[in-house]
């Protein structure tokens, strides 16, 4: 039980900790140190529950046999981010963010397509991805090229909606003094709407950020190569080799935290002079 005492101890003495830090307005690092404290606390407190109770590594293993795992693992996890990451969510993510935007600028352009191809697009973002996979498998192949197609059919349509209604953020007014400019179409979307969208297009872009990589791993179970997050996690599990499937999983967790947090910081370049973007 002393594992068990001592992980709560640390747990409310990080929790008191980080409430005297979150109320320190305005400091930056507060506000680095209170997620971080509170993340090691979670991980103190599992590791004191899993050894104080003598539970079942096959039901849940400690952070440190994860972290053990994890370090003598790297060339396969490696192997597995490729794979799944770089090959099936990157290049689906690319592929179907980068049509829904050009499409979404032909659909604003056009009131019949914002009729019929937006309830259509809601439609195909409602199909579970566990019937979709397996059609795409049959059409495209066991290796990542199948693993794209399905994520670009998952970021295709979030992404068309949402850069839609961005196009379509500027009011009234403003429109209309760009007609008295006598500006084009293309110099009011270049000069008006581009500008105004950028937010709704940076949502997105950070809300397929995770339907990509989620995409990908479901994907790998219905047909893969012998590598891969999904792969490895659905043998894994089968094996009872829990560990190595949480390992995969904190894999996923920093590489689906570092791709969004990449576009996020991108978007505060992009969108500066939004007010979303300011501080205080």
């Amino acid at each position: 039980m002393s594992w068990v005492v001592g992980s709560v101890a640390f747990w409310l003495a990080s929790w008191w900790v980080n409430t005297r830090l979150s109320a320190m307005k305005g400091s930056r690092i507060a506000g680095f140190i209170v997620p971080a404290l509170f993340g090691i606390s979670l991980l103190v407190l599992w590791e004191g529950m899993v050894k104080g109770f003598n539970i079942n590594p096959v039901l849940l293993p400690a952070p440190t046999d994860i972290a053990a795992k994890f370090a003598s693992s790297l060339p396969i996890l490696w192997t597995d981010f490729v794979q799944t990451f770089v090959k099936g969510a990157l290049s689906g993510y690319v592929i179907g963010c980068g049509a829904a935007f050009l499409t979404a600028i032909v659909v604003d352009h056009s009131p019949f397509l914002q009729k019929g191809l937006l309830p259509v697009g809601n439609f195909v973002a409602a199909l579970p991805i566990i019937g979709m996979a397996p059609v795409m498998v049959m059409w495209f192949g066991f290796d990542w090229q199948s693993k794209a197609a399905i994520v670009v059919v998952m970021v295709f349509f979030p992404m068309l909606v949402n850069t839609v209604q961005g196009l379509q953020a500027s009011d009234v007014m403003q429109r209309d003094l760009m007609r008295t400019y006598a500006a084009t179409y293309g110099q009011s979307l270049r000069k008006l709407r581009l500008p105004a969208a950028m937010p709704f297009v940076f949502n997105g872009l950070k809300i397929c950020t995770t339907l990509a990589l989620i995409g990908a791993i479901v994907a790998e179970f219905f047909g893969s190569p012998i590598k891969g997050m999904g792969f490895r996690i659905s043998t894994e599990v089968g094996r009872l080799a829990l560990d190595m499937v949480w390992a995969e999983i904190a894999v996923a967790a920093i590489a689906g935290s570092a791709f969004y947090g990449i576009v996020a910081m991108i978007e505060k370049i992009v969108t500066f002079w939004h007010p979303s973007q300011r501080r205080g």
